[in-house]
């Protein structure tokens, strides 16, 4: 599968992301009861956040996943790690779909791990999923991550987990840097 990326457009793409967002599978997003202006004031403030960006990923020009990167040493994680030059924080969403594809949800995440090292700057991406989100864990695993340890975030207790370039080669190729 090819995915392309393009800046999300908190006005233009609000009412797809309310869809997603709200969606029961989207649970750990945490934005299950958000209304339509609530998804435009959030992504607003992420496209005015230096350290923050929202991005969909397409796949065939149709947004078909939702990506964030940020700077953890600004945003998400100050205070509860410290950050390494090069680091780069991330979450992405699959939205719940009638018809499941196998092995979609695996080829996102390495897609969105593609584009983010596709930046000479970041060295290891970090990730910070709820504890309870066995899914997503097995899935960071596939691509390369390690958790280093729990961590008790405002909304949530999170596993602290980091992929260096050389491990999401590795992972994904068997062949080491």
């Amino acid at each position: 599968m090819t995915f392309t990326f393009r800046p999300l457009d908190p006005l233009q793409d609000a009412e797809l992301l309310h869809s997603w967002v709200t969606q029961p599978k989207a649970a750990y997003w945490m934005m299950q009861d958000a209304k339509l202006e609530d998804v435009e004031r959030a992504y607003t403030e992420i496209a005015a956040d230096p350290h923050h960006h929202a991005l969909l990923g397409l796949r065939d020009g149709v947004p078909v996943f939702l990506m964030e990167k940020y700077d953890p040493a600004h945003r998400e994680l100050v205070g509860l790690y410290e950050p390494l030059p090069g680091d780069v924080g991330m979450h992405f969403l699959t939205p719940a779909t009638e018809t499941p594809v196998h092995g979609f949800t695996r080829a996102v995440i390495t897609a969105v791990l593609a584009h983010l090292f596709e930046d000479p700057a970041t060295e290891r991406v970090v990730v910070e999923p709820d504890v309870s989100n066995t899914a997503v864990h097995a899935l960071n695993e596939a691509v390369g991550f390690v958790p280093e340890r729990e961590i008790q975030k405002p909304e949530k207790m999170a596993l602290l987990s980091f992929c260096t370039r050389e491990q999401f080669r590795l992972a994904t190729t068997g062949v080491p840097a």
